[in-house]
């Protein structure tokens, strides 16, 4: 047999086959091109998930006529709800018939291993997208989860990493999500060189840095361990210390981070362009002045004549805020932007004022303490009701409420804009009560007094009236003295004290037995 008669038996084979295969994919075709009315709807496969839910969800309706693309565009619409891993659809006469496979359900999840990331903070962010027991399962989202433990742990410094997912099957259509974390050791800084320096030593420029190279003290401040935001931090350090010593057109031009194929030792390398030292020619302010221009001039530190300062002018925008925040104005922005004049090394700065307007207070809550009466803190609170918002009138707020005995430092309020008004809002003012008194006692004997007692009972917040209660007691063989007081701090609105009390006092004299 030569090889032409071999290759006319394949090429003959071949066209059998394609004619046998013919008949299937015409009638397919004629299935797909037919078009009929639907006149019932049926759902196979479905376990947890009812079929009210599909129909919600399928744009066709009993009575629609259906063809090829119909279908197609309804198969699309219920995968767009990433409740199904097989959807097929098929006519049985004038019913449509869509067969279904659901994705599983989550029986359980737990992750392990994890040490620089707590688990309830990890847990509230995997069950915002979707990975949480009872929520339907999707593989896709749990390769996102690696990548994204991976990045997290890219960022503390941990290259070596290694994030494994595990997913066993279980009754029911479910499925057991466990996620392992081996951390590794954080890579640690081996070198930091800075390229580019010529008007400063590099041990200079670096003494503020957080990230540091090893040394004698790094095993307790551990600057030795590489973090990407500390090393954001030290580039704004980087870039501060340069354009507060008139380096106006300091510019980074790049950072490298290497890291060893041990994943243990990294190196970063600094470029920078240090440029030229400025003076600043003028200063200028402009915008709306809803206060007198003269105020705000008198904020600004940094003048024409001196070395151009990036602090000074972040000081002076900061102040001139907070004068307008005083009047109101708490949405207020002011931009410093200087314009560089290359060939006179001369900086122009331009105050550019937007106060936007003016913020009014529609109420004041107390959240985080219901042991006081409300009346009790609002007597401490500066800021009015109705009045427009200003800063100084909230931070001596704060002031005279730490001062309270009851109340913990550290009180902080925010503000919530009132919706559809956006010259209101609401402030808010967390508060923290603690041990509003103390006692005290004690029990002694002596010889001439026999059996002595003492005690002492002080409330600061009496039923929650915000007044001082306070019972003394001293007992002894020739001296009794019984005390208790009421002080209340506000009996009048201005404030006034008053403090009233009772006291007994018995004091029998002493005559010694050998006189």
């Amino acid at each position: 047999m030569n090889g032409k008669t071999l290759r006319i038996r394949y090429q003959l084979l071949a066209l059998l086959m394609a004619l046998a295969m013919l008949p299937a994919v015409s009638m397919a075709q004629a299935t797909m091109d037919t078009t009929f009315v639907v006149k019932d709807m049926r759902v196979e496969g479905l376990q947890r998930i009812s079929e009210g839910t599909v129909f919600n969800y399928l744009p066709i309706n009993i009575g629609d006529t259906v063809d090829a693309i119909r279908i197609a565009e309804a198969i699309r619409s219920l995968y767009g709800q990433s409740l199904f891993d097989d959807i097929e659809m098929r006519r049985d006469g004038d019913t449509l018939l869509i067969v279904v496979r659901e994705r599983p359900s989550i029986e359980s999840f737990k992750i392990d291993g994890n040490k620089d990331i707590k688990t309830e903070d990890l847990m509230d962010s995997l069950r915002n997208v979707g990975l949480a027991r009872g929520r339907t399962f999707d593989r896709s989202v749990l390769d996102n989860v690696e990548m994204f433990l991976r990045e997290q742990y890219y960022d503390r410094g941990k290259y070596g990493v290694q994030v494994t997912s595990t997913v066993r099957d279980g009754p029911n259509n479910t499925v057991r999500v466990s996620i392992d974390v081996k951390e590794g050791e954080r890579a640690k800084i081996r070198q930091v060189n800075i390229v580019g320096n010529l008007s400063f030593d590099e041990d200079e420029i670096r003494d503020r840095f957080t990230l540091d190279t090893a040394n004698w003290l790094s095993w307790i401040r551990q600057d030795d361990r590489y973090a990407k935001e500390a090393l954001e931090g030290d580039l704004e350090i980087l870039r501060s210390f340069y354009m507060d010593r008139g380096y106006a057109d300091f510019k980074i031009d790049s950072t490298q981070v290497a890291i060893s194929p041990n994943k243990k030792d990294i190196f970063v390398t600094i470029n920078v362009s240090e440029g030229d030292v400025y003076t600043i020619s003028d200063v200028k302010i402009v915008g709306n002045m809803v206060i007198p221009e003269i105020f705000l001039r008198g904020l600004i530190f940094a003048q024409p004549g001196s070395v151009f300062n990036q602090h000074l002018l972040t000081q002076s925008s900061e102040a001139m805020q907070f004068r307008l925040g005083a009047e109101g104005y708490a949405n207020a922005q002011i931009e410093p932007v200087p314009e560089l004049n290359e060939e006179t090394k001369e900086a122009s700065v331009t105050f550019y004022v937007n106060p936007h307007d003016r913020v009014y207070v529609r109420n004041i809550n107390f959240s985080g303490i219901n042991q006081v009466d409300d009346e009790v803190l609002r007597r401490e609170v500066r800021q009015m009701e109705g009045s427009y918002l200003s800063n100084s009138l909230m931070d001596r707020t704060k002031i005279l409420l730490q001062r309270l005995p009851y109340i913990e430092a550290g009180v902080d309020y925010r503000t919530t804009p009132v919706p559809g008004s956006p010259d209101l809002v609401d402030i808010d003012i967390d508060l923290e009560y603690r041990m509003p008194g103390q006692f005290s006692g004690g029990v002694g004997y002596s010889e001439s007094q026999k059996l002595m007692l003492n005690g002492s009972i002080v409330h600061t917040n009496f039923a929650g009236s915000g007044n001082r209660v306070a019972l003394q007691l001293n007992s002894g063989r020739f001296s009794k003295l019984y005390s208790i007081s009421h002080t209340d701090p506000f009996r009048t609105l201005d404030g006034v004290r008053r403090t009233l009390s009772v006291n007994f006092r018995d004091i029998t004299q002493f005559t010694s037995a050998s006189s």
